[in-house]
Formats: C-alpha cells, structure tokens, sequence
C-alpha cells in the first residue's frame, strides 16, 4: 500500500477524448444469484471500429474470472490477460461474440457500488448499483456511457430466498427450475449504456396502478419496499403519475415500456438512481407518511420521483458522451424537476428554496479548493463530481437559456435535441446546438459558463438625470481567480430588472438604444456579455430602485448600491416572491454588518421594522413570510467575513433574530402562534403546509427572547403533533435552545420510532444542532447508540453530515478537537465504502478562509489524513485538492 506521499490518482482528461475502438450493440447476461456468492455469465456482440487496431480490452473490478469463451471456443491463458482492473482479449473482431463467467461476492461488497446486499443477511435482498463506474464490479464489460446496448438479462435464484426478480426493460418470460429454484427474463430494446443497468432481488411487497399515456398506451406501475414498508409508498405512487403527465404536456415525452418498476432501499450511496425501467431509490426519497414525513420531505419525495422519471428522456434515451458532460444529464433534469416542483406548489417559494440550496452549498463549493467548472477539464475519481456544481449550478445554467430562449423557444429547441440525439450519447455543444438551431441564434458563448469555476460577482451602480429623466445603470462583472484557473473571461449574464418608484410601483421602462424588448413593459432581461456595460432608460420621472436579477436570473453574487431604505422598499412592494426575499436577504446581511461592525444600526433598523410591518399584514402568504423572516444562515453571512470565525457568525445571527423578535414583540409573536397552532391539520395542500411553516419560524423568534414560554409552547406542541412537520419542530427548538424539556421528548422520539429508520435518522439529525461546544460530546455519545452505523449511508450523514455541514458553530470548535473526531471516521468509513467519506470529507472544503488558531488546526487534522496509507481512489483526490490548491 502507498500514501498520498508515494502516489496520485491517475487524471482522466477531456481533451483526451477518443470514441471507442470497441463497442457492444447486445449483451446477454444470465445471473446465477446469492448472498455470499454470484455467478454472472455475459454474452457480448463486438463491433470494432475499422479505423482503430487496437486490441480488445474491457474494465472490470474485482471479478474472479471463472470462465471466458470468444466465438464459441475457450481461450488459453495466453490469450488474454486481467490486471490493472482491465481484461485483455486478443484475437476478437469485428461480429464477434465474447462470453466470460464470473464470481462476484455481494455480502462482502460494503462500498455499495456494483452487487451488494441491502439490509441483514438474513431477510435483506440483493440491487445494484452502477453509476458512474459500478458495472465494471459485475462483470467484464467497456464501462463508459458511449457505448450502449440493448439488453437481455436472465435472473436465476432460490425462490423462497429471493421469490422477486426484477432488471430493467420488459418482462419476457419466468418459469421453475430444480432444487425449488426460478428464473426470470427481462429484455430492454432501448440501447443504453451500462451505467443504467439494474437488478433487484429478494423479498418486496409492491403496489400497482395502471397508466395510460397520452397516445393510449398502457403502462403498468409498480413501486416495491420490504413488508414494514409498503405501506407508505402510496404517495410517490400519485407523484409518479403526476410526473409522467406532467412530462407529456410540458416537453410531449412519453414513457416507452411496458411497465415501469421502482424499489426502496435503505442502503444506498445517492438519492435515486435513474436505471431504464427499474429506478432505486434511497428511501428517504420514496417513503411517506404524515406520523413520519414532515411537509419538506413529502415535496422532497414527490421532486425526487419526478427527477429519476424525467431522466427517462433527459438521460436515459438521450445519454451523455462522457462523464465530462455529466450537467447534460444532471442539470438539465434538475430544471425539469424544478419546474415541475414550482408547477405542483409555489413557484416563488421553490425559487427561493432552490437559490439558498445553491448558496448554502455551491457557492462555498465555488469560492474553495475543490472549485471545478460544471463541465470539469479533468478528473481523477468521477464519483467526486456529482456535486452541487454539476447539479444545482448545472440547473442554473439551463435555466438561464430557457429564459433567454422563452418558453416556446425553449419547447422548440428541447424537441429538436431530443429527435436529433435519441439513442445516442451527446455533449453540451450538441444540447446549446440544437436549441439554437430551433430559434436561429448561437448558444454556444454560453458554453463559456460551463468551463469556467467560481461564481461571478456582479456590481450595479445607478445615477439618475433629473434634468434628462434618464436613469443610467452600469453593470460590470468580475470572476475571481479558482484553482488552476487564475484568469477569468467575461460571461454572458442575463439580468433581468424592473424599476420601482417611491411608492413601490414599478415603471415602464423606456431603454436608449433598445434591444427589442416590448416598449414600455415594465420588466426587461438585459444581457451583460462584457466586463462592463452601461444601460440608459429614458423617460425616468423619479429616482428609481432598481430589481435586480428578478427570479435570479443568473448564478451570480450581486453588489448593488442600495441604501437601506431601497431593500426595504423592494422587501415591502416587489410582486417577484423571489426578489421580495433576496430584498430581505441582503439587507439581513447588511444588518449582519451593523452588528459586527458596531456602526449606525440603519440596515438593521429598516429590516426589524419592514418585517414588523409585514408580520401584522394579514394578506400575505404565511410561507412566503416565514421565509421572510428567516435571515441568511450561517454558512452564507461567513461569505462575507475575510476570517471566519463560525463561533461569532453564529452569536451574532443569533442576535440579529433577538433584535427582530423584539421588534414584533412577544405578544405579537405568541398571538400569532396560538392562532396557526389553532389551524393546524395533517393536510398536504400549500396553505396548510404554509401555515406550519410559518408556525415553526414564529416559534423560533419567540425563543430568542422568551425561552421560558417557547420551551413550554414546544412542549405542548410536541405532545399534541397531528404530524411529524409539527413534532420534529418542537423536537429542534427544544433541542436547540437546550431546553430541560428536551431530554424527555428525545426519549419518546425514539422509543416511538425505534423501528423506522429513516424516523431515527431524524433523531440522530436533530440532536447535532446542539448549541456550541455541547454537541461534540453528544456527537461521540450518538456514535455508541446501537442504531448507529458506519455501514448505512444515511445514517453517517444524519450524525456526521448533520454535524459537520449544519452546525458550524459546534463543529468548527477553536480546539480542532471536531476536525480530529471527523477525519478518524473518515478513515475508518473510507475502509467500508470510499463514496461517503469522500463526499463527507468534503465538510472541511474552506478551511483556508478560517481563522488563524482553527485554520492551523484543520490543516493539520487534513494533512494528518493524508499521511493514511491505503486511502481510497475517491478520498485521495478529495484531501490532495483541499491541501494542494
């Protein structure tokens, strides 16, 4: 074994790019399945390229080859050769059939990936996983997304072990074998690549609908979990249906088999995964019920559904290239979901949800060690990359097209890319080409988007002409430097904007010069392609404020020269939910810097009093102002500290909420409690959910500045739940506040739901929001519970992600006894499944912006990791990239 010290992680490059000398146009694989032992026997047609001599070499990890045949005869040891996870064949060509027979041993494989068993020998079952580079771990095959298939895959197994036998494509036939054993056959016509591949096996229950497509297709559905489980998978069966319809009306896809399967699973390394014809979920994502699911995990579900549904064309039937072009699939299923999401509920308030996940998770992503473009330049482990990035900022990239495009335009082009691309592998230039092809424009400068990292900073200064009555906004762009990437180029910004008088009424705008825009409307996208550029609107009566990237029209940081009073007009009147709350969030922060800074309180002042004003407006909506009411987090206000220091961002967002609580006042506050508490229901609908929300946000504030009676209400509210929305939020102010309460509601907690798993992960979650330094220990008491588990993925995240990602305040301790504590787990989870503990490991990514006595204690507990002999591929590069850069 070597250390970071002796080795690095070979780098994959996109320049690099070759097509394959080799593909596979069918594959026949038979699977003799068991727990600690499975044989895969894999039948491959061969076509070779005629302009590439190269011998035939397939991936394959971790296989013991038992048997391997080309063109029906056996091959001598010295025909082929396996090393370097890659097997060798010579003598193949083109129309050749390649059979080899393997052992694999699912019971053993703890990194999830490939084979594996879900649950405990003695009644879990067996699944696969096989994005990105899985399928290698099964048999021997060309493990890259352009090379795709059609499928044939026989399942053989004991019947009363695994009496369910389940692989992507249709059913085509089933039958009785010897020694109480059974098969099954599944054929998938679509070609795919292997990544999309999928088995299930074992003991499920299931539930079914019938559907019919658009066109009178019909379609059976069919969703398995374990017994104890089944029962609470109703409601992604109705999201499902909801997404296949939404699909036909919005984009005119429609689904393509016979039946569609999806699986729950506990054991799981991602969310869902998207395999043709049979999806895995993780159950956090496919499980729901009102005693356990709380109202943002129901919309998790029903998004999540939607998100592995619209892949069937946006992934499946349309695939990407390489794994450089990942966002291809990833950020443009994102915005589907997303669109779907704000279809189904708010649009506003989704908008709003999705941007502060890209700020809590993306933008510090850009701003440290581990920045990448959304379409990286290279990679070592591509397990790495399924990050915010390729995800959420991938989103905002299609996003940004769609509305330079506008919705017809955007339909035309999505009907273009799918006919041109189906049953292919594509790229980014093949997706921005055939949507500018439909609207006879070039996309293709903003392809600069996706190779440059880091998030854009955008400043806007106005100055009006009363003499002219013209108001002249500049516009100037600046990137800063990423690692390996010092010079930044402009990038085309869509911002759109609307001016708003001293009444809070927007107006027309008039632009010199115009740019096509409908004259005289009272919103406009402008397009910023340059470092700077200055815009002139004519026929300006009054000084305006100007709304600034209206439903953040581009993933960019924005500097404005607001003065208080401007966000707070915005905050009051804008009609864009969005920018109503991004009002909000900056001048929060401006009100963050009073605090710190100990200057005038002016920022402070003018948001304690719009948001006081807005509490005891009785029209709007409860969601949209709990939202309101909720600053920045503490990850976000550490954006604006040149040292961060986690413990005083969080004592003085602490007193940022005391100061606004005072301003409402208690009475105020605790009225109107009582009166949501009076309304509350188990209803899903958005006003009832709205109402909890609210209820959850005005019970916080209240325990800023009277904890007494806020434990006693959360008291009283846990006790009395309808729902798990209103009991995990009782549970957290109690928890959080440090309550005496506290202790007896978490014993109830989990005597209660000691038999629900993802419940439990609930219970671990909430009790690393610990206030300070009181959370380590209970962290390293949580460790000892006997439900807790390195094994499980969703259980190290409820303790160790929870922890590390959403509670800085008590992680980053100044004794650098939290990193010490992460980086040992690391080492022992990157023994047991290298995924998890490269993506958890990403937790300590900024520690170069803390302060100096935490900042040498991170680094040291990082550099201590790197000194582990053995670490996986996935870690490897995680820690060099954090030391390095």
């Amino acid at each position: 074994m070597t250390s970071l010290r002796d080795a690095s992680p070979a780098v994959i490059r996109l320049s690099d790019y070759r097509a394959p000398a080799w593909r596979v146009s069918h594959v026949e694989l038979t699977f003799d399945l068991g727990i600690d032992s499975t044989e895969v026997t894999a039948r491959l047609q061969l076509q070779h390229a005629a302009d590439r001599a190269e011998p035939l070499r397939l991936d394959g990890e971790g296989l013991e080859l038992l048997a391997i045949h080309l063109d029906g005869e056996a091959l001598p040891e010295s025909a082929w050769r396996y090393a370097d996870s890659v097997l060798e064949v010579d003598g193949a060509r083109d129309g050749s059939v390649l059979e080899t027979r393997v052992r694999v041993q699912p019971a053993a494989n703890t990194a999830l990936e490939g084979l594996y068993l879900s649950g405990p020998r003695e009644r879990g079952f067996l699944l696969t996983q096989c994005e990105a580079e899985g399928f290698r771990h099964i048999t021997f095959f060309p493990d890259r997304p352009d090379v795709l298939a059609s499928y044939t895959v026989t399942l053989r197994a004991d019947r009363a072990r695994f009496p369910v036998l389940l692989a992507g494509g249709n059913p085509d036939g089933a039958g009785e074998l010897d020694n109480g054993r059974h098969w099954a056959r599944f054929v998938d016509p679509h070609p795919k690549p292997s990544y999309l591949f999928a088995l299930v096996a074992g003991r499920l229950e299931k539930i079914e609908r019938a559907y019919v497509t658009a066109s009178g297709r019909p379609v059976q559905l069919v969703i398995w979990a374990e017994a104890d489980a089944i029962g609470r998978c109703e409601y992604a069966m109705d999201a499902l249906q909801r997404s296949m319809r939404w699909d036909e009306q919005n984009y005119g896809r429609e689904y393509d088999l016979d039946v569609f399967h999806v699986v729950a699973t506990h054991d799981f390394n991602m969310g869902a995964m998207e395999n043709k014809g049979l999806n895995i979920f993780n159950a956090k994502y496919l499980l729901a019920d009102a005693d356990s699911s709380t109202d943002d995990e129901y919309r998790a579900v029903e998004a999540v559904v939607a998100h592995e549904y619209f892949h069937n064309w946006s992934g499946n039937r349309v695939t990407c290239r390489d794994w450089f072009q990942l966002s291809l699939k990833e950020g443009l299923t994102v915005f589907r979901e997303q669109q779907f999401s704000a279809d189904m509920n708010s649009a506003p308030l989704k908008r709003i949800e999705d941007v502060a996940l890209l700020r809590r998770a993306q933008f510090p992503e850009d701003a440290g060690p581990l920045a990448h473009p959304v379409r990286p330049a290279q990679y070592s482990e591509i397990n790495n990359f399924y990050t915010a990035t390729v995800y959420e900022k991938g989103s905002e990239l299609v996003r940004m097209v769609a509305g330079h495009l506008g919705h017809e335009g955007f339909r035309r082009g999505m009907d273009l890319y799918f006919s041109r691309h189906d049953g292919h592998a594509a790229t980014l230039e093949d997706f921005l080409g055939a949507l500018g092809e439909a609207n006879g424009t070039d996309l293709l400068p903003f392809l600069s988007w996706y190779a440059q990292a880091g998030t854009p900073r955008l400043t806007a200064s106005g100055h009006y002409d009363a003499a002219q009555r013209t108001y002249t906004l500049t516009l100037a762009q600046h990137t800063p430097a990423t690692p390996n990437q010092p010079h930044k180029q402009p990038l085309p910004i869509p911002v759109k904007l609307a001016l708003f008088d001293d009444h809070g009424q927007m107006l027309p705008l008039h632009v010199a010069d115009g740019d096509g825009g409908a004259a005289g409307a009272t919103e406009r996208v402008l397009v910023m392609e340059k470092s700077e550029q200055r815009f002139v609107f004519q026929h300006v009566d009054t000084v305006p404020v100007p709304s600034l990237l209206r439903g953040f029209s581009a993933p960019v940081i924005l500097e404005c020269d607001y003065a208080p009073a401007d966000l707070a007009r915005l905050l009051r009147h804008d009609p864009d939910g969005f920018n109503r709350w991004e009002a909000g969030q900056q001048l929060a922060a401006r009100a963050f810097d009073n605090l710190r800074d100990g200057t005038a309180t002016e920022a402070l002042d003018a948001w304690c009093d719009a948001l006081a004003a807005l509490f005891s407006d009785s029209a709007i909506d409860a969601a949209l102002l709990a939202d309101l009411l909720t600053p920045p987090g503490e990850i976000e206000l550490s954006e604006r500290e040149r040292l961060v220091n986690p413990q005083h961002v969080h004592a003085l967002r602490q007193q940022l909420q005391e100061s606004l609580a005072l301003r409402i006042g208690q009475a105020a506050l605790i009225q109107r409690y009582e009166a949501l508490n009076a309304q509350t229901t188990l209803a899903l609908d958005a006003i009832s959910q709205g109402q909890r929300r609210l209820k959850r946000r005005v019970l916080e504030l209240l325990a800023r500045i009277d904890p007494w009676t806020a434990h006693t209400l959360a008291t009283l509210q846990y006790d009395n739940a309808p729902s798990m929305t209103d009991r995990l939020a009782a549970l957290s102010v109690l928890v959080r506040g440090n309550a005496p309460q506290a202790h007896a509601a978490l014993l109830h907690f989990r005597e209660r739901y000691a038999d629900n798993p993802l419940a439990m992960d609930k219970w671990f979650a909430v009790q690393t929001q610990l206030p300070g330094e009181l959370v380590l220990d209970r962290v390293q008491m949580l460790e000892a519970d006997a439900t807790f588990t390195l094994k499980n993925p969703n259980r190290v995240n409820a303790l160790f992600g929870s922890w590390a990602r959403s509670n800085p305040d008590g992680f980053h301790r100044a004794d650098g006894s939290g990193y010490r504590l992460l980086v040992e787990r690391l080492r022992e989870l990157d023994r047991l499944n290298p995924q998890v503990s490269a993506r958890l490991a990403t937790a300590l990514n900024g520690w170069q912006r803390l302060e100096p006595h935490r900042r040498t204690a991170a680094k040291a507990a990082i550099a201590s990791l790197a000194e582990q002999n053995g670490l996986s591929r996935n870690l490897t590069e995680i820690v060099q990239s954090m030391l390095h850069s």
